[in-house]
Parts: structure tokens; sequence; C-alpha cells
């Protein structure tokens, strides 16, 4: 086998090495598939776990929060052991129905790598916890 065939090999290898770990990448970040949309009522102060698609409706407030999806998981799995814990970021859907406003946030679970906690409408959106498999999340909506 010559040098150029061998290098054009190597390549190849490298180039659907690279894919197929993007792939498990991606699937692992999108963790579970979301939950039919229902939404539960909370008071303002108090933590709420919701599954993927669902909100909470904050009482007495003009706001919603629905947890949409895992945008990214780097956490240390369930029996392995890590150098880092690694931190989820998870996105969520803000809403004000009333005036027809809306955002989307992107909150973490750790400080390493962005925002733990957001503000809209006159409200603290906080990510509190993650579920091992990213299925759940608490926040604390104050």
């Amino acid at each position: 086998m010559d040098l150029q065939r061998f290098v054009a090999g190597l390549f190849a290898f490298a180039v659907v090495a690279a894919g197929a770990g993007s792939s498990i990448a991606a699937g692992q970040a999108g963790g579970p598939e979301p939950a039919g949309p229902s939404t539960v009522s909370t008071p303002a102060g108090h933590d709420v776990t919701l599954r993927l698609g669902q909100e909470a409706a904050v009482q007495g407030k003009d706001l919603t929060v629905r947890y949409l999806r895992v945008v990214a998981d780097s956490r240390c799995r369930p029996g392995m052991q890590c150098f880092w814990q690694g931190e989820a970021t998870l996105a969520f859907l803000l809403m004000e129905p009333g005036r027809g406003e809306s955002t989307t946030a992107e909150l973490h679970s750790g400080p390493r790598t962005g925002p733990q906690a957001t503000s809209f409408a006159a409200s603290r959106v906080e990510l509190v916890s993650v579920s091992e498999d990213g299925g759940e999340a608490t926040v604390r909506i104050s």
C-alpha cells in the first residue's frame, strides 16, 4: 500500500469517527422525548418540578414557564468517575400571556458555562436541579 492511499484511508476513518461522535453527543443532548403539553399551577417563590414539555403557571402573576428541551448535558453519568461534575443546559419558554410577550432562556445547572437564573415579566426564574436523565427540571419562580 502506498503512502497516499494510507493517508486517504486514515482521513476517511477520522471523518467517520468524528461524525459518529457528534451523533452520539447530539443524542445525549436531546434527552428523553417531551411529555404532552400540560400545565401545573404554582405559587410564586416555591420550587416546581416540570417534565419535558410541561409548563408552570405562576399564581397571581401573568407568567408561565415551559420546559422545552435539554440543550447540552456534560454531567458525569451514574457509576462513572469523573474529574469534573459537568453541567446541563436546559431551554425554557417564558411567557406573559396577557401581554403576548415571550422569550426563550437557556439556564445552566452550574455556574461554569452560563447563567443559572434569568429575569422576565418582573420575575426571576432559577434552575434548581435536573434529573439524571434530563426528563425533569426543578425551577424556582419568584
